[in-house]
């Protein structure tokens, strides 16, 4: 007897979920045996005071006025201490949390997408370049970063719960949306332009929105109801700002104009997706050009060319916007980017791998679905991308390895 669609659906979920989950833990395995490295884990874990107390009550106290690394992350703090009353200081502990965040960061990705779109392969492809693209290794190898996979999760929580919100309407449904937001936030305060990803959320895949006749007043429906998201969003705005200003990560107006920034932040959004199609070249650090130690300014014409490109990237996306996924993916990489491009300036650094975590699923989605439209021989699509998969599985496979101590990730920056 045949299988009803429904059992074949579900098997197709476990395989995937299976396969996503099984392929996440061999790539990141080795993660086990590495060291602390001594980038920010040494300053602010391993001599962090609050940190090494663990979770005694005192330091539960610390935790919602302490700073990790000149940013007010509490959930964030609280992990690490609860690392330290798990594993002690040994490293392998830590970086095994981080991993298996990571996992389960995909498999909610996986399960997101699939809730909006109804599709398994489009949904698993998207979650698999999410799990093993090189630019992500930054977030999950490195232990200092646990914000960046512990956000990651609650954001991904967040938006599922908000697809069932649409699908139910149920107000506790809305109140586990706006919990996980607020737990996302003060893992990570990046987060704040999530409010604004359920907005793209709602043109495609879900079809709440119109670009159409009546746009303005369905824009108008679509905020009003994310209004406590926005107002959260806001506050943790001027909180972030403060405590970066106050941990002194924030140079002067005087070390770095606003057009340099400006310049910087444009070309930054160049060199991301050219790293995101030709992972090579990763670094810890990229120094900026406008400051002290680093490269050469970027010229004049480099900035216009940058600034151009990515104009014709939001022009052709608009103008394409009948596929909703090529406008939602890259307004959700750009706006997504937004806190960390450095407009604002934070720390000496020009760019970081680790604030693509969550802003590539973006690009990943406008690619594997518009490649999914343009192929249309699903074994040709298949091949492709276990090829594709493959192939950044074994250059994140390197790029891990460099992370396994402090000589050979500075060795290779």
């Amino acid at each position: 007897m045949s299988s009803t669609p429904r059992t074949s659906n579900r098997r197709a979920l476990a395989i995937a979920c299976l396969a996503l989950a099984g392929g996440t833990i061999a790539l990141y395995a080795q993660v086990r045996s590495f060291e602390f490295v001594d980038f920010d884990d040494t300053s602010c874990l391993l001599r962090n005071p609050a940190v090494r107390r663990g979770l005694e009550w005192d330091g539960l106290a610390d935790a919602g006025t302490e700073l990790l690394c000149a940013n007010w992350t509490p959930l964030a703090l609280l992990s690490h201490m609860l690392d330290v009353e798990l594993y002690g200081f040994d490293a392998a502990g830590p970086h095994l949390t981080n991993a298996a965040l990571h996992v389960a960061n995909t498999l909610l990705l996986f399960g997101a997408l699939y809730a909006a779109t109804q599709t398994v392969f489009r949904s698993a492809l998207v979650a698999a370049l999410f799990a093993v693209h090189p630019l992500h290794v930054e977030s999950v190898a490195w232990v200092a970063e646990r914000r960046d996979v512990l956000s990651g999760t609650f954001a991904l929580a967040a938006i599922w719960a908000y697809v069932r919100w649409t699908r139910t309407g149920r107000t506790r449904t809305y109140a586990a949306t706006f919990v996980c937001l607020l737990l996302g936030l003060l893992s990570k305060p990046m987060l704040v332009t999530l409010p604004l990803w359920l907005v793209l959320l709602d043109y495609w895949p879900l079809g709440r929105l119109s670009l159409g006749s009546g746009a303005a007043r369905s824009a108008w429906d679509r905020l009003r109801e994310k209004l406590p998201l926005f107002a959260l969003s806001a506050a943790f705005c001027v909180a972030t700002l403060l405590a970066q200003r106050g941990g002194g990560a924030m140079p002067s107006s005087e070390a770095l104009r606003l057009g340099a920034r400006v310049g910087n932040a444009l070309v930054s959004y160049v060199i991301y997706l050219a790293k995101t199609a030709w992972p090579t070249d990763l670094a810890i650090f990229y120094p900026h050009p406008e400051l002290p130690g680093g490269p050469d300014p970027w010229t004049a014409a480099q900035v216009a060319g940058a600034a151009a490109l990515l104009l014709a990237i939001t022009l052709g996306a608009w103008r394409l916007r009948s596929r909703g996924y090529l406008l939602v993916g890259w307004l959700w990489f750009a706006l997504g980017l937004v806190p960390v491009i450095g407009v604002v300036q934070v720390g000496q650094a020009a760019m970081a791998d680790r604030y693509t975590y969550l802003p590539l699923i973006g690009i990943f989605v406008a690619a594997v679905f518009g490649a999914a439209d343009l192929v249309k021989a699903p074994r040709v699509a298949a091949a492709a991308a276990i090829v594709l998969v493959l192939a950044l599985c074994a250059v994140s496979w390197r790029q891990i390895g460099y992370w396994r101590d402090s000589f050979a990730l500075f060795e290779h920056a």
